[in-house]
């Protein structure tokens, strides 16, 4: 089982919030805000051990990266794996030309699409369309 370990600041506290793959929660723990996430992260961490020893990875917020990732395979043998916010692509003609062979990626398009032709006009098509005219 993987899990993520992330924080929400709000009002002075900080919530740690550990849920499985399907977003659920694990476990919560609140500190006040001024208190690092690297310290709360450990208490978070070592709960969780206890409560869930079956869970070997998390996959945490970057602040979490550094000494906190080796304290935690050497003391919990568990192995933390920090991820960055994914960047958001700027609005680009990503979607697939009309007549492609691509699938259609969700997200990459806007719900009616405009594609060029290879006779250099547009042509609309809205996403519920079984596929390229």
């Amino acid at each position: 089982m993987k899990d993520t370990l992330v924080r929400v600041q709000d009002n002075g506290r900080k919530r740690h919030l550990v849920v499985d793959t399907k977003g659920l929660p694990l476990f919560i723990m609140v500190t006040p805000a001024d208190m690092t996430d690297r310290n709360a992260a450990k208490e978070v961490l070592f709960r969780l051990r206890l409560m869930h020893p079956e869970i070997t990875i998390v996959w945490a917020d970057s602040a979490y990266a550094g000494q906190l990732v080796t304290w935690a395979k050497t003391y919990l043998n568990l192995t933390i794996k920090t991820v960055s916010r994914p960047r958001t692509p700027p609005a680009s003609s990503s979607c697939p030309a009309a007549g492609s062979s691509n699938a259609h990626t969700p997200g990459s398009c806007t719900p009616a699409d405009t594609h060029k032709t290879t006779n250099g006009s547009s042509s609309t098509r809205n996403r519920s369309s079984p596929g390229p005219r």
